[in-house]
């Protein structure tokens, strides 16, 4: 038992890498994660921006937010199939047969979702930023969405 314990951060490590190249090896994660908001991005405010009219110039403004929670909730559905395909596929009962402590795998899971989840909304961010998004939000503000 005290080995499960010492090596806890270590073994964390090694399920997040595996589920962080589980991510980067799936073409259809990166796609829906990462591409697929984009896309509805551009086409809401190219295509049906003129059409609806909210008084100012930029209906980006109120479509990011949208967006964002759109992202995280995919991302968020990925770590919930990874989760479910790992169960029925019976690695969760390897990893028990080997000595790490059983809450490393969900660790991994865990850390890989915040971290893809980073990845996806500040790549959203940055191209709202070059499609005109300006916030009147100061510094403690996106901290706090953060």
């Amino acid at each position: 038992m005290e080995s499960i314990n010492k090596y806890f951060f270590k073994d964390m490590g090694v399920m997040f890498g595996r589920s962080m190249r589980h991510i980067f090896r799936s073409m259809d994660t990166i796609i829906t994660v990462s591409i697929t908001p984009i896309a509805i991005m551009l086409l809401f405010v190219y295509v049906f921006g003129g059409a609806i009219t909210t008084g100012t110039e930029n209906y980006i403004d109120y479509l990011l937010p949208g967006i964002m929670l759109m992202t995280i909730g995919s991302g968020i559905a990925y770590v919930a199939y990874r989760l479910f395909t790992d169960k029925e596929r019976g690695i969760f009962e390897r990893f028990h047969s080997m000595p790490i402590a059983r809450s490393t795998v969900l660790w991994g899971h865990v850390l890989t979702s915040l971290i893809s989840n980073g990845i996806s909304v500040v790549v959203i961010i940055l191209v709202a930023l070059l499609m005109g998004f300006r916030s009147c939000a100061g510094i403690l503000e996106w901290l706090g969405v953060f």
